[in-house]
């Protein structure tokens, strides 16, 4: 199959890897030069969105929000230009729904079908091919890109119509944002109490307090290793898109608008670029006190 795909950030380059290494003609597009690495691969530099659009059959965008994405379609040399009847567009970022329902219309009145298909599992997911993706448009779409789809993932659910994949994706950052909150704050309050938090965090490891969340980003509040796998910003961004939508529904989130005001927090002291786990760091200085740091508890007794 021909592939164009657009956007090679942490996300999207081993996700463009996994298509090449499953046989298929990709061609790459990047606002930054395409990695060698890729085109080592076999990859090829595909030149501007317009270009990659008239090179393929599918198109792919995975870029970090909604003004990206509707740049890369709808712009001067974006793909809707280069597009022709009977091709598919799929973006895999995570951007607002309405817009995305917008977008699959207008490139539907291109002569050509559109998925929203976003993706959850970080770095990590894209570099073990292990990604959880959810989407939203055509079945019969969805079953000509099913096998892309299987080279850069695991979890792979037709969730509905244009627009439901998007939904998805804002209902799994609420969880992901609002688990990250409370296992910061459990590990956190081990620490000050005195515990060894490391410990704590194995030994919940085996009952049913145990999540992904606390497997993984556990781990890197206890480590302090806060490079990202997925930015405070961008997930700021994603907590956005469901208050928003939450404000349109007349309904209240409580827990997320908590969640995202710590991540705010951790924004306004310059951890935007940090990974969300580091969101505890907002919790730290709100208790005085760093997980593995020696607590007044420990000096007392």
């Amino acid at each position: 199959m021909k592939i164009g795909f657009i956007g090679l950030g942490i996300m999207g380059a081993p996700m463009a890897g996994h298509l090449i290494k499953g046989g298929h003609e990709v061609y790459l597009s990047d606002i930054k030069p395409v990695p060698e690495s890729l085109v080592a691969q076999g990859g090829k530099n595909g030149g501007t969105a317009k270009d990659v659009a008239q090179k393929a059959d599918v198109i792919i965008t995975m870029v970090p929000d909604t003004p990206h994405v509707e740049s890369a379609l709808f712009g001067e040399l974006g793909v809707a230009k280069g597009l022709s009847r009977g091709k598919i567009v799929v973006d895999m970022s995570s951007i607002s729904p309405i817009a995305t329902k917008e977008f699959a219309k207008r490139i539907s009145q291109l002569g050509c079908q559109y998925l929203d298909a976003p993706v959850s599992g970080g770095e990590v997911g894209a570099k073990q091919a292990s990604l959880t993706i959810m989407v939203g448009g055509p079945e019969d779409a969805f079953e000509k890109v099913k096998p892309l789809f299987q080279l850069m993932g695991k979890n792979i659910t037709l969730v509905g119509g244009n627009g439901d994949g998007q939904t998805c994706k804002v209902a799994n950052q609420i969880i992901v944002g609002g688990t990250i909150a409370v296992v910061a704050e459990a590990l956190l309050f081990a620490s000050k109490a005195g515990a060894d938090a490391a410990k704590v965090r194995q030994a919940l490891m085996g009952g049913f307090a145990s999540s992904r969340i606390l497997e993984f980003h556990g781990e890197k509040m206890i480590k302090r290793t806060f490079d990202p796998g997925f930015r405070i910003e961008l997930h700021l961004k994603d907590l956005s898109l469901a208050l928003t939508g939450a404000r349109s529904l007349q309904m209240s989130l409580p827990l997320t608008a908590v969640t995202q005001q710590l991540m705010n927090a951790c924004a306004s002291r310059g951890g935007g670029a940090w990974d969300h786990s580091a969101t505890v760091r907002a919790l730290e200085l709100l208790a005085n006190h760093e997980i593995g740091q020696k607590s007044g508890a420990e000096e007392l007794g």
